[in-house]
């Protein structure tokens, strides 16, 4: 199938290191087109990496997700973005620390809104955590 035949949709994470996030999460999964590193929510207008490591600037690190929506679903996203942050952590994720590496999921449309709200309190209700789910949505 030809990249131009697809019918590409964007999803939006944050979940620590943004290059973590790009590489180890979503590139590798088939129906991925690309994936972009950058800065998401925060006060400050084209912040440096510096500001935004700083944590002065209310911006998290952050991916787009390119995807080919026939190839794979929001819905699968979501689950690879769950398995690989720790949910819970209102600090930052694992050895990232801060609150520009909390997590967070981005809603473009509505229907991405109420799937993830949806896996959401599917996992919060699963036993799988001690504590509450406290990963932030956003449109």
């Amino acid at each position: 199938m030809n990249t131009e035949d697809r019918e590409t949709k964007i999803a939006a994470f944050a979940g620590g290191c943004f290059w973590c996030s790009e590489a180890d999460f979503f590139e590798k999964r088939s129906g991925v087109i690309k994936v972009i590193s950058g800065y998401i929510g925060g006060h400050k207008e084209n912040p440096t990496y510096e500001e935004v490591s700083a944590g002065r600037t209310g911006r998290m690190e952050a991916i787009q997700v390119y995807y080919a929506s026939a190839e794979v679903a929001y819905e699968e996203l979501l689950d690879i973005f769950w398995r690989h942050i720790d949910p819970t952590d209102t600090g930052g994720q694992f050895a990232d620390r801060g609150s520009q590496y909390r997590s967070a999921i981005f809603y473009h449309d509505e229907e991405q809104k109420r799937l993830a709200e949806k896996s959401k309190e599917v996992l919060g209700k699963s036993g799988k955590f001690g504590k509450p789910i406290a990963t932030e949505g956003n449109m």
